[in-house]
């Protein structure tokens, strides 16, 4: 297969469109592709396409569309992951993993004991970063979707959502095994296929006790097993399950 771009501008067929920045310079620099060369492009929004290198030069890289071509199908459930923002490079794991898995958007979250700030992220430019990591992941895994990914907010604003329908419901948190007394079992969910969901998985240290509180007002309560799973395994571990009980897999 031709090796596959991100061009957010690809439309229609017979178009001529710029890649950016970062993607002209893998062109150029890493395949070493000319003028003439064929390759894939994807819009991040479900449409890709053949095309052919017309410019690539000093001034940029510019590829002509061809015809439509077959991507990855996108599962036929929306998940929004929620996922409480973790330490150093574990959230871009999280990130990568979500986008390859076929999450919908990805909503970081701040809670009690994720030990970082609204304040950090900003000055850090970690959405930024984020979003280059979902087309990276989009791009090795024949996605032509790139998950949205959203502005960080607080627990308390992501339960407020959630209540307000301004994020999908059903809602399901994932929480530790013994965490509260009215959980289910993951084998143990009986849920009809769904149009989307939101899927809640905590930090490191885990959901603070009036968290677990304020999310059963609004979600589900899942366990997974009977052991404690590591934070940045939880994303693959959780939209497997539910991709399996919807039979995407």
């Amino acid at each position: 297969m031709n090796a596959r771009f991100y061009a957010p501008d690809a439309h229609r067929p017979g178009d001529l469109v710029p890649l950016p920045g970062d993607e002209a310079e893998h062109l150029t620099r890493v395949l070493r592709l000319k003028a003439g060369d064929a390759l894939r492009v994807f819009n991040g929004h479900g449409r890709e396409f053949d095309a052919t290198v017309e410019q690539a030069d000093k001034d940029g890289v510019r590829v002509r569309l061809g015809d439509f071509a077959a991507a990855a199908p996108e599962p036929r459930v929306a998940i929004t992951l929620a996922q409480a923002v973790l330490k150093g490079d574990k959230m871009d794991d999280v990130v990568r993993d979500a986008t390859m898995m076929g999450a919908a958007a990805i909503q970081p979250i701040l809670t009690t004991r994720a030990e970082v700030t609204r304040g950090s992220l900003v000055r850090g430019r970690r959405r930024e970063r984020w979003e280059r990591i979902a087309v990276s992941s989009a791009k090795q895994c024949g996605r032509a979707t790139v998950p949205r990914i959203l502005d960080a907010i607080e627990f308390d604003e992501l339960i407020d959502a959630l209540g307000k329908m301004l994020l999908p419901l059903p809602g399901l948190m994932l929480v530790e095994p013994r965490a509260a007394s009215e959980t289910t079992p993951a084998s143990e969910l009986d849920l009809s296929p769904q149009r989307a969901a939101t899927v809640l998985i905590g930090p490191e240290g885990g959901w603070t006790p009036s968290e677990i509180e304020r999310g059963a007002s609004v979600c589900r309560l899942i366990t997974v097993g009977s052991r404690t799973l590591r934070a940045d395994v939880m994303c693959v571990v959780a939209l497997s399950a539910f991709f399996t009980m919807w039979r995407e897999f």
